[in-house]
């Protein structure tokens, strides 16, 4: 019997976080691949640390993405964030790039073949969740949905200039109390961020109070409340000059906060043949979909992956004591509203784009469909053909 009263914990890090610069950056090289050619492939990883980056991994792509637009494209990513610190500056970091081609070996198990009829292989094997419930209104677990949304404004609050104070790196920590399962308070925020050398620890527990009240539900931080900012009194050297970054060390961030099982594989830096990244946006994309058709109050998806196999090896669902429809129906009627190969996943959302870079910080779900194509896996819009094969 599962249980109705407990407290849960997420976690968020900000995009000045050293693996999240990382992430970052990893990303906007992806987004440069695709920009150039929608068919490049593109597995890059960055490591940061006191003024240096350097990227390594396998990339398939047009020799108009020279060296320099890489080393541009990552210094951008810096630059945006916000580092212009002795320490890590955009500018004056020292950068290395060791990229080099694709494997041959690993690019004819994923590459489609006309004459024999072999359609596009998984670029690597491997098992993908996704997740969705009713905590929130996009359908995402709260503590990591909130955890998320005390970072994104506090970073956009900086960007605008309202507060100086604060320096690109920080991190949060929601504790939520849950009665009969769903959320009902906060026992604990935590806030830890970077800030100027001549700011005040009670001028920072301030601005980041402002930015708690304005982000979780009403009623839900009261006297009850344990808040903690800044716990270790100090926090002026941060980054990738405080500590150093990799790409890929914050996956449970980048996903359901540890409320939903997580395959083991990154997202950054990876183009959209990578069923890591590909086939958990589709498995994200299924699950809230079967959600928000009223099908269940939770979802959790799982598919698995050959490499150079198209079709998924297997798709499971659970739908965790809540569901309306049998899950082994429900799986009959997900592989046929969706093809779950690779090629059919990424048309269907529209995976070959430069829409990644933006994916890098504050979670890959849980985000507003775009104009241009992002976050394409958070549309609601197979609710009626799913609804339609149960009927």
């Amino acid at each position: 019997m599962s249980r109705g009263n407990y407290l849960f914990t997420s976690e968020s890090v900000s995009e000045g976080h050293p693996d999240k610069v990382c992430d970052r950056i990893s990303d906007a090289v992806v987004d440069l691949y695709l920009a150039a050619d929608p068919l490049s492939r593109v597995a890059c990883e960055t490591l940061v640390t006191t003024n240096r980056i350097v990227l390594a991994g396998e990339v398939r792509g047009p020799e108009s993405v020279t060296s320099d637009a890489i080393e541009d494209a990552a210094r951008g990513a810096v630059r945006d964030i916000g580092y212009e610190q002795d320490g890590f500056h955009w500018k004056t970091a020292t950068f290395e790039n060791y990229l080099h081609e694709q494997s041959a070996d690993i690019a004819m198990g994923v590459d489609a073949d006309t004459e024999s009829d072999k359609d596009e292989g998984a670029g690597d094997q491997g098992i993908m969740f996704g997740f969705a419930c009713r905590e929130t209104e996009p359908l995402m677990p709260a503590p990591i949905y909130y955890s998320h949304r005390i970072l994104h404004e506090m970073a956009k609050g900086r960007h605008a200039g309202r507060t100086p104070e604060l320096g690109p790196d920080a991190k949060s920590q929601v504790t939520l109390i849950y009665e009969d399962g769903k959320p009902v308070r906060a026992d604990s925020v935590v806030v830890s961020t970077q800030h100027s050398e001549d700011a005040s620890q009670e001028r920072i527990a301030e601005i980041v109070r402002g930015f708690i009240d304005e982000v979780m539900p009403e009623g839900w931080v009261n006297g009850k409340t344990t808040l903690y900012v800044n716990p270790t009194g100090r926090f002026v050297i941060g980054g990738p000059d405080g500590d150093a970054g990799l790409t890929g060390r914050k996956i449970i961030v980048d996903t359901y906060g540890g409320a939903a099982p997580h395959g083991g594989g990154a997202f950054s830096g990876k183009d959209p043949t990578k069923v890591d990244r590909s086939a958990a946006y589709a498995a994200r994309y299924l699950a809230k979909n079967v959600v928000a058709a009223g099908l269940a109050d939770k979802c959790t998806l799982q598919v698995a992956y050959a490499i150079g196999v198209s079709q998924p090896l297997s798709l499971y669902a659970d739908l965790h004591g809540t569901g309306t429809v049998p899950e082994d129906k429900l799986e009959s009627v997900l592989r046929k509203v969706m093809d779950l190969s690779p090629r059919a996943i990424r048309e269907h959302l529209g995976l070959s784009r430069p829409i990644y870079e933006r994916t890098a910080a504050y979670g890959h779900f849980g985000r507003q469909p775009e104009n241009d194509g992002g976050f394409s896996w958070e549309r609601l819009d197979l609710v009626e053909p799913i609804r339609g094969e149960l009927s």
